[in-house]
């Protein structure tokens, strides 16, 4: 299976997850600094580099966007690395920072992942967040007690199920305007969330990083 990782300008909580040899790594902006933070030489600089200045690329391919556009810098490395045929997608400094229009503009982005078919991870502060569309999704408990949230992001998601939870639904209906499914928790080694139609954010807590 073919993966990026992508670091953004927000908050780096730390590793999660690592990139193999093989692995894209595409650095967005000021992702840079948080690609260097990590240790790790990217593959690709990305951006229109309004917020740091063009970093020295030492020889690594660089794409300057220009600065009025469309896409956010993540949203261009995300498709980036679909065109590139990635099937899971990794961001990190996404989230976090002053910017809470750029945390849920990263929220979309996984959105317009999973709608190309691959399947995007939004790391935050002990927290990962995923997309899932007309699907179900294991989740593994990783905290006793731990927090789980999904959140609607179409105009309503029908048939959703939650199994393994303090609060279990079954086929229940989320609504982008009523927040029904935050702050659960995850009584089971592992736990189940399905929609039947219609897609959802939704995360779950991790342990500290050791």
């Amino acid at each position: 299976m073919k993966r990026a990782f992508i670091f953004a300008a927000g908050t780096f909580y730390g590793m999660r997850k690592h990139p193999a040899p093989d692995d894209i790594v595409i650095a967005a902006d000021a992702g840079a600094q948080n690609c260097a933070l990590a240790g790790i030489t990217p593959d690709l600089l990305l951006g229109d580099f309004d917020s740091m200045k063009t970093p020295e690329n030492a020889g690594i391919p660089l794409i300057r966007l220009p600065v009025e556009k469309d896409d956010t810098d993540t949203m261009a490395a995300a498709r980036a690395a679909l065109d590139q045929h990635c099937e899971e997608i990794y961001i990190y400094g996404g989230t976090g920072g002053k910017r809470l229009d750029h945390t849920l503009a990263n929220l979309q982005t996984l959105l317009f992942i999973r709608r190309r078919g691959a399947r995007g991870f939004l790391y935050g502060d002990h927290f990962i967040w995923t997309v899932i569309e007309n699907e179900s999704l294991q989740i593994p408990q990783t905290v006793p007690w731990g927090l789980f949230s999904a959140f609607c992001l179409s105009s309503q998601a029908e048939g959703v199920d939650e199994t393994g939870f303090q609060y279990p639904l079954q086929n229940a209906v989320l609504t982008p305007d009523f927040p029904l499914g935050v702050s659960n928790h995850i009584i089971e080694p592992e736990a189940q969330i399905r929609v039947r139609s219609g897609a959802l954010a939704v995360g779950w807590e991790l342990p500290p990083i050791c």
